[in-house]
């Protein structure tokens, strides 16, 4: 029975580490997420308050052609709804940025408000390899959750025979050693006698009123308990494998389409923007145009941060996130770098593409 539990102790050693491996990956993959939330609620802050300001300058334009009657007061109204519902989002997107911050502060125990900005030369790039099935052989072999549920799968197996040994009989060495002396009176002699016994004791379990047979079943049926965790660890990363392979690959293609879609709102509210003040378009559609160009700005932002977070969560599930990957992360963060303040002057400078 102790030698079964000296493998068993094995057993809890191996699940400890793997534990704790996967511990570290989940620290990397929530710094990495609580770091870009408050990049996305710092894009979300300045796209908020560029709607604001846009809206604001067509509000004030609206109350001039009102006021010297060349539109109608529905209008007005129209924008300054608009313009209270912009400044509401605003002041709600800087709440949020608070609170990103403190969430990150939670991580590092540092709060900052300065953080760098993603390069808008961060590269984009596919999973490697670009096999599906190459990952989930390799996080079936490497997953950390996997790893700990087979070593505690090995350690309730070998708790089971350790409780099945109490059946057989055991045999021990013993050994004891006596000295006695006696003696009478003040005499200054004495007598005494020495006595040592060496010898085997054979231990034969006959019957314990069933307590071995009941604790065997209850092992058993931790076992079995183990081994069906042990199958759903293996299914679920196999599923998680697959779909975030799809997912960082899905990341892509939406970040090519959404970027060429910057560019084309762009172009659709510059042309509306005239538009209007030639009267052929009304201050609503000027600013629907507004509000979805600043909405493209925003949902390329985030699906760039959404790449790095499944790739990092399919690394991860493979079992081979380490700390380098976030070293060769921070080489793409700048504090140069202005994020979608840069990415809106750049499409300010690139005209609408030719249509095919």
């Amino acid at each position: 029975e102790r030698w079964f539990q000296y493998d068993a102790s094995q057993f809890q050693a191996d699940t400890a580490k793997a534990q704790y491996n996967l511990a570290q990956q989940q620290l990397i993959v929530d710094l990495a997420t609580a770091y870009f939330d408050v990049l996305r609620a710092q894009d979300t802050v300045i796209t908020t308050k560029a709607t604001e300001t846009a809206i604001q300058k067509q509000y004030d334009q609206a109350q001039e052609r009102f006021d010297v009657g060349l539109i109608a007061i529905t209008e007005v109204y129209e924008t300054r709804a608009s313009y209270d519902a912009a400044k509401s989002n605003r002041i709600a997107a800087e709440n949020q940025l608070n609170v990103a911050r403190e969430q990150l502060a939670r991580l590092t125990g540092e709060y900052s408000v300065n953080h760098a900005n993603l390069l808008q030369e961060f590269p984009m790039s596919r999973p490697t390899p670009m096999d599906a099935n190459a990952w989930e052989t390799t996080a079936l072999s490497q997953n950390w959750s996997i790893q700990a549920a087979a070593s505690r799968l090995d350690a309730e197996d070998a708790g089971l025979d350790a409780v099945k040994s109490r059946h057989l009989p055991t045999l021990d060495l013993t050994a004891t050693y006596n000295e006695t002396s006696y003696g009478s009176g003040a005499s200054v002699f004495t007598r005494g006698s020495t006595d040592t016994v060496i010898g085997v004791q054979l231990t034969v379990p006959l019957y314990e009123g069933g307590g071995t047979q009941a604790s065997v079943r209850q092992q058993r049926s931790l076992v079995t308990a183990v081994e069906e965790d042990l199958n759903t660890a293996r299914r679920d990363v196999v599923v998680n494998t697959r779909s975030l392979f799809l997912t960082v690959n899905n990341n892509i293609e939406t970040a090519l389409a959404l970027r060429q879609t910057i560019v084309s709102r762009r172009s659709a509210l510059d042309a509306t923007r005239a538009g209007y003040e030639v009267g052929t378009r009304n201050i609503v559609d000027v600013l629907d145009a507004e509000q979805a160009y600043y909405m493209a700005l925003r949902d390329y932002a985030n699906v760039r941060y959404d790449y790095i977070i499944n790739s990092l969560q399919l690394k991860q599930t493979a079992g081979t996130l380490s700390p380098q990957d976030l070293m060769e992360l921070n080489t793409w963060l700048s504090d140069n770098a202005r994020g979608i303040e840069a990415l809106a002057n750049e499409s300010e400078t690139i005209g609408n593409p030719t249509p095919r």
